[in-house]
């Protein structure tokens, strides 16, 4: 995968706030170059803003803030301050706000975040607050993650997904809203023409496509389907990665159940490999759920659905044979063969590797959207599906979680990430404010 597209970077204004007259104000030249060294060492990018402690310093603050792009401030109080200094700074640059008040018993500056933040949810402007030094790990734990759901915001609103075909006949539950979707996430859909992405595959012609074919083979344990069906799923991927560049897509989905069934899981493994997730039967909102996770995680991630919870409590999800090369426990145990119930075109079917996992629901609801979220760990298993089975174990057991998930009406796709960013999720969809719905078990 592309680091440099897909890593998730905030890009973050540092400051410090003080008053004048108050105990304190001297550590605030140190603490915004403390808090802007710590950011960048987590990986961050920062623009650094200095010292606010008078309102046209906060008025030149939000300005450079504005230009740069940013996508989130953190400021760090060394003692009691004005509240206008932000207030004034978020009138040039309106952004979601770190606040970090250092400890001190005379400094006031925790007084001071509070009465801020007092007045901020008032205003419905998206803040976190952080006590203790700045070399607590709790503290930088908590500040990253809100920092990372600021820039995961940011992105989704610039974000792009195209729609080609249309969503399985009789599963309403994927329906995609693209005002609701709009308004409340930020993504984009891009109406792409699918007999038109069908004619350009049958165009291109075979010797285009037949190295990569032959280099798909070459990294398989084993292929099972004729040379002619690889080829034609990789005209398919030649003519959908063709769209990606033109309409500069970031995720798609196609309509793929029941006539295009295998003709584009190959396209879904190799995109998910440049960070573009292609999710399956025309589901726009999982589509957006993967991109979603593939940014946090820096990595592809999976397509499922959830079947089937196992005597020792652990539950299979899975979907036909769509998943990257990567995803597989074992390269040796990937084969590429025919698609499940239609005996035809190509999937890369495997286990998937074991790891910690976060899986989400994305579905409209009302005028908005709602986001389910868990996190359990992904166990070895065998192929008990003709696809890419993951088998995970959470920490709630598994009759409890089928209720929840009747209860509260979740959808059937479940996409899955490695690593552990529910945290990052829940903050997210708190940034997003009243709209979107989160569903959270814990």
């Amino acid at each position: 995968m592309s680091d440099d597209k897909n890593a998730l970077i905030p890009r973050v204004g540092v400051a410090s706030l003080s008053s004048p007259l108050e105990v304190g104000a001297d550590r605030a030249p140190q603490a915004a170059a403390d808090l802007a060294g710590l950011l960048r060492a987590a990986g961050c990018q920062v623009v650094e803003l200095g010292m606010v402690d008078q309102p046209d310093k906060s008025l030149a603050a939000g300005r450079k803030l504005a230009e740069s792009r940013a996508q989130a401030v953190a400021v760090v109080a060394t003692s009691w301050f004005e509240d206008y200094l932000v207030l004034d700074l978020l009138e040039e640059c309106e952004l979601p706000i770190l606040l970090w008040s250092l400890p001190g018993m005379e400094t006031g500056a925790l007084c001071g975040c509070q009465q801020l933040t007092a007045y901020l949810r008032q205003l419905d402007v998206p803040c976190r607050g952080v006590y203790g030094p700045l070399d607590s790990p709790e503290g930088r734990a908590d500040a990253i993650q809100f920092l990372r759901a600021a820039a995961l915001r940011a992105r989704l609103r610039r974000a792009r997904i195209g729609l080609a075909g249309h969503r399985v006949a009789g599963m309403t539950e994927v329906s995609v809203n693209e005002i609701g979707l709009k308004k409340t996430i930020g993504p984009r859909i891009v109406p792409l023409d699918l007999p038109q992405l069908l004619a350009r595959a049958k165009e291109i012609p075979d010797e285009q496509v037949r190295s990569q074919w032959q280099d798909m083979v070459a990294c398989s344990g084993r292929c099972t389907v004729a040379e002619d069906e690889g080829l034609d799923c990789m005209k398919v991927h030649a003519a959908v990665k063709e769209l990606v560049d033109r309409h500069r897509l970031d995720a798609l989905t196609i309509g793929c159940y029941p006539h295009l069934m295998g003709r584009v899981c190959l396209a879904a493994s190799l995109l998910a490999d440049v960070g573009v997730p292609l999710a399956c039967e025309g589901d726009a909102n999982g589509a957006v759920g993967q991109l979603l996770l593939t940014w946090l995680t820096g990595r592809p991630t999976h397509n499922t659905d959830w079947l089937e919870p196992l005597e020792d409590g652990s539950v299979v999800f899975t979907h036909c044979g769509s998943g990257s090369f990567s995803l597989a426990e074992r390269r040796e145990d990937i084969v590429l063969g025919p698609v499940r119930l239609m005996n035809r075109g190509v999937c890369a079917l495997f286990p998937a590797r074991p790891g910690p996992v976060t899986l989400l629901n994305l579905l409209p609801r009302d005028s908005g959207y709602q986001v389910a979220v868990l996190e359990g760990e992904a166990l070895s298993t065998g192929m008990v599906f003709p696809g890419n089975p993951l088998r995970v174990r959470f920490p709630t057991h598994t009759s409890r979680i089928i209720d929840w998930i009747f209860q509260e009406g979740i959808g059937h796709h479940w996409m899955a990430g490695y690593g552990h960013v529910g945290g990052e999720i829940r903050q997210w969809a708190r940034l997003c404010g009243p709209d979107l719905r989160l569903v959270d078990i814990s």
